[in-house]
C-alpha cells in the first residue's frame, strides 16, 4: 500500500473518531421527548442527558489535550475511541435514567480525549503545504456533524428507536480504532516530559466544571441569585490557580508564552465567539420552526442540516486558500458573513416560505465553512509544531464553553423578549375586552380572568387554532358558572343573546390569536438580533487570528522558529 492512500485511511480514522464525538453533543436533543416517555422524570433531570456529556466534555479537553503530548497521542485517541464506543453502546442498554446520565457523562470524557488529538494526529499524517486543505475537510466534517446531529437523532428514532442513536457509533468506533491501529503514526511533544501536573490538571478540570455548570443552570438559579456567582466565583478562583501553578512549576502542562502568541489569542477567542453563535443560530431556528411555522422536530433537524451543506461548500476553498493568502481576511469575512445571515433570521414571520429559511441557514453555513478552518489553522501555524496538541486543546475548550454560554445567554433572552412581548400583547387584548361595546358585562369579566391567567402561560409559540379551541371552551366553561349565580332574569337575557355573544368572542379570540403569534414572532426577532450583535467582537479576533501576509512569504507558513517556549 503507497504513502497516499495509508495517509487517506489514517485521515478516514481521525474523522470517523471526531464525526462521532461531535455528533453527540447535538443527536439527543431531538429525542429527549421520546427518552422522557420512555424514563419518566421531570424535563430537569432529563436535560442531564445532554448537559452532562457538555459538562464532562468541557471540563476534560485541556487535560486531555496535555497527556496526549505527554504519552502519545494515538495511545490516547485509541483509549477515547474505546471508552465512547463502549459507553455508547451501554448508554443504549441502559435501563434507567441514571444510568443513561452516567453513560453520557463517560462519553463527554471520552469526547473530550478524541476532538483535541484530531489535530495534531492530522498534522504529522501529512506534510505542511497540505495543513490547509485538511483542515478544511476537518472543518467541513464539524459542520456536518453539529447541523446533521437533530436529523439523524429523528430518522432514527422514527424509523428504528431512540437507543440506535447511541448504536450507530458502535460500527463507527470500531472502525475507527482499527484503522487507527493499523496506519495511524504514534506522536508527542518530545519537549513535555512524562512529569504528569496532577495540580495544573486538577485546578483548570474543578474551574472549568464549576464555570461550565454555573452557565448550564443560570437560568434555573438566576443571573442574579447566590448560587450562579458563588459558581462562577469558585471556577475563576480554580482557574487563577491553575495560571498561578503554571507560572511556577518546573514542567506545567499550559507553557504561558502560547498566551504571548497575539495570533493564538484571536485565535482561541474567535473560537469562543463561534461556538456561541453556532448553538444560538442552532437553539433559536429550531424552536422558531417548531413553535412559529408548526414543522416537526424531524423536519426541523433536516432543515438545520442545510447549515452543513453550506459549510462544507466553503470549507475546503477556504482552508486552501487560506493556507496561501493567510487567515485574517477570509475568519474576518466568515463572521460578517455568519452576522449578516443570523440578523436576517429576524425578517422571518411565521407564514415565511421555508426557502427563505433555508436561504439564510445556507449562507451562514457559508460563513462557518469561511471562518472556521482558517481561524483554526492560524491557530496551530503560530504555535511551535510540537504545541499543536496543547494548543489545539485550548482551541477546543473555548469554543466548547463559547456553546455552552451562549445557550444559556441566548435562553434567557428568548425568554425576556417574548414575555415582554406577551405581556405588552396581554395589556392591549385586555384594553380591547374593556372598550368592546357589543359584550355583555358578565362576559367581559370571564374574558378579563381567562386572558389574564393564561398572559403568563403563552411564552413561546403561537396561539393555534386549537389553542383557539381550548380557550373558548373555557370561556363557555367559565360563563355557564358565571350566569349559575345570576337571577333569573339576567340569566333568560344572557340566553338570548348567547349565540351573538359567542361569535364577538371567536372574533376577540381570532384577533387575539393573531396578536400572540406576532408577540412570539417578535420575541425572536429581538433574540436574533442579539444573538447577531455578540458576533461583531469575533470580527477583531478573526483578524488577530494571523499576520498580514508580504506578497513575497504569501506561499510560506509562518516561520515558528522564532517563537521560544
Amino acid at each position: 500500500m503507497n504513502g497516499r492512500m495509508r495517509a487517506v485511511l489514517a485521515f478516514a480514522a481521525i474523522l470517523l473518531g471526531y464525526f462521532m464525538a461531535l455528533l453527540d453533543t447535538t443527536i439527543v436533543n431531538i429525542t429527549l421527548p421520546e427518552m422522557t416517555r420512555y424514563f419518566g422524570g421531570t424535563v430537569s433531570q432529563i436535560s442531564w442527558v445532554m448537559n452532562g456529556y457538555n459538562l464532562a466534555f468541557a471540563a476534560l479537553i485541556l487535560t486531555a489535550s496535555r497527556l496526549a503530548d505527554q504519552f502519545g497521542r494515538k495511545k490516547i485517541f485509541i483509549l477515547g475511541l474505546v471508552l465512547f464506543t463502549l459507553s455508547s453502546l451501554l448508554a443504549g442498554l441502559s435501563g434507567s435514567l441514571g444510568m443513561l446520565i452516567l453513560f453520557r457523562v463517560i462519553q463527554g470524557l471520552a469526547g473530550a480525549i478524541i476532538v483535541p488529538v484530531t489535530i495534531p494526529l492530522t498534522t504529522t499524517t501529512f506534510p505542511k503545504e497540505k495543513h490547509g486543505m485538511i483542515i478544511g475537510i476537518w472543518g467541513a466534517i464539524a459542520g456536518l456533524a453539529a447541523a446533521s446531529g437533530p436529523s439523524l437523532g429523528g430518522i432514527l428514532t422514527e424509523k428504528l428507536n431512540w437507543q440506535w442513536i447511541f448504536y450507530v457509533n458502535v460500527p463507527l468506533g470500531l472502525i475507527s480504532i482499527l484503522l487507527t491501529i493499523l496506519f495511524i503514526k504514534e506522536s508527542r511533544d518530545e519537549t513535555a516530559g512524562k512529569r504528569v501536573d496532577y495540580s495544573g490538571m486538577l485546578s483548570i478540570t474543578a474551574g472549568m466544571l464549576l464555570i461550565t455548570y454555573a452557565f448550564i443552570k443560570a437560568n434555573d438559579y438566576g443571573w442574579n441569585s447566590v448560587q450562579f456567582y458563588s459558581l462562577i466565583g469558585s471556577g475563576l478562583i480554580f482557574a487563577a490557580l491553575f495560571f498561578y501553578l503554571q507560572s511556577r512549576g518546573k514542567d506545567p502542562m499550559l507553557p504561558l508564552a502560547l498566551l504571548k502568541i497575539k495570533e493564538f489569542n484571536g485565535t482561541s477567542l474567535t473560537m469562543f465567539i463561534l461556538g456561541a453563535a453556532l448553538s444560538n443560530l442552532t437553539l433559536l431556528t429550531s424552536f422558531f420552526l417548531t413553535r412559529e411555522m408548526g414543522l416537526t422536530e424531524l423536519k426541523a433537524g433536516l432543515v438545520l442540516s442545510i447549515l452543513a451543506a453550506g459549510s462544507i461548500v466553503s470549507s475546503a476553498v477556504s482552508g486552501t486558500l487560506s493556507n496561501k493568502y493567510g487567515s485574517r481576511w477570509f475568519g474576518a469575512a466568515g463572521v460578517v458573513v455568519i452576522f449578516g445571515a443570523i440578523y436576517a433570521m429576524s425578517n422571518l414571520v411565521a407564514q415565511s416560505p421555508l426557502s427563505d429559511v433555508l436561504i439564510r441557514l445556507f449562507i451562514a453555513g457559508i460563513g462557518v465553512g469561511l471562518t472556521m478552518p482558517p481561524v483554526m489553522s492560524a491557530g496551530i501555524r503560530h504555535v511551535p509544531e510540537e504545541k499543536v496538541g496543547i494548543a489545539s486543546g485550548i482551541m477546543n475548550m473555548t469554543k466548547s464553553i463559547g456553546s455552552v454560554l451562549g445557550v444559556a445567554v441566548i435562553v434567557t433572552l428568548l425568554q425576556q423578549s417574548i414575555g415582554g412581548e406577551m405581556q405588552t400583547t396581554k395589556v392591549r387584548i385586555l384594553e380591547q375586552v374593556e372598550e368592546n361595546q357589543r359584550l355583555m358585562p358578565i362576559v367581559k369579566e370571564v374574558l378579563v380572568t381567562i386572558v389574564d391567567e393564561l398572559g403568563n402561560s403563552m411564552q413561546i409559540g403561537s396561539a393555534s387554532e386549537l389553542q383557539e379551541e381550548e380557550v373558548a371552551g373555557q370561556i363557555a366553561k367559565g360563563l355557564e358558572t358565571a350566569v349559575s349565580k345570576l337571577d333569573p332574569e339576567q340569566q333568560k337575557a344572557f340566553a338570548s343573546a348567547r349565540d351573538d355573544q359567542m361569535k364577538e368572542v371567536q372574533l376577540l379570540l381570532t384577533s387575539a390569536g393573531a396578536d400572540m403569534q406576532q408577540a412570539s414572532v417578535n420575541g425572536f426577532r429581538h433574540s436574533y438580533i442579539y444573538a447577531s450583535l455578540m458576533l461583531l467582537p469575533g470580527i477583531i479576533f478573526a483578524w488577530m487570528s494571523d499576520k498580514r501576509r508580504a506578497k513575497k512569504d504569501s506561499g510560506r507558513s509562518t516561520d515558528r522558529s522564532t517563537m521560544e517556549l
